[in-house]
């Protein structure tokens, strides 16, 4: 393998892990969503939901540049377990502020995921990987600020 194969494979694994998180994030999303209770239960349901689709909506972006690149994606719930940061949160008694903090923290660390999948993006020379992950960062930045404003 080549130092260019070797790069690309790297590349590769980490939008795997990317996509494992993007699901994962999304799912947690989704619960807190279905679960949120209190004072603030209209607002942040509706937040919840909205940046649930938004997650959603990467997940096809993220498989098919994989693809494009040649890889494989994930191809079960299993697979996704095993690439995962993203944490399970089963609680569904939870309280409001704790789901909104736990978000806030999953986000910041999907941030870190992104911007570390880009350098690898540079390392490989795929410039459409690397562009295309700045508008990711963006929305995952945009969904950590609106969290933590909350809990602040």
């Amino acid at each position: 393998m080549t130092s260019k194969d070797n790069s690309q494979a790297a590349l590769i694994d980490s939008l795997n892990g990317l996509l494992a998180d993007t699901f994962a994030l999304y799912v947690k999303t989704k619960n807190f969503h279905w679960h949120v209770r209190g004072p603030q239960f209209h607002d942040l349901h509706l937040l919840f939901d909205a940046q649930a689709t938004e997650i959603f909506g990467l997940t096809d972006l993220i498989a098919e540049r994989v693809r494009k690149l040649g890889g494989t994606t994930l191809t079960s719930i299993g697979s996704i377990g095993e690439k995962t940061t993203i944490k399970n949160q089963d609680n569904t008694k939870l309280d409001a502020m704790a789901m909104v903090k736990e978000l806030f923290e999953d986000n910041s660390s999907y941030v870190a995921t992104l911007k570390a999948t880009k350098e690898l993006a540079g390392e490989a020379g795929d410039n459409a990987t690397d562009g295309i992950i700045d508008d990711w960062t963006d929305q995952a930045e945009q969904r950590a600020w609106f969290l933590r404003e909350i809990i602040s």
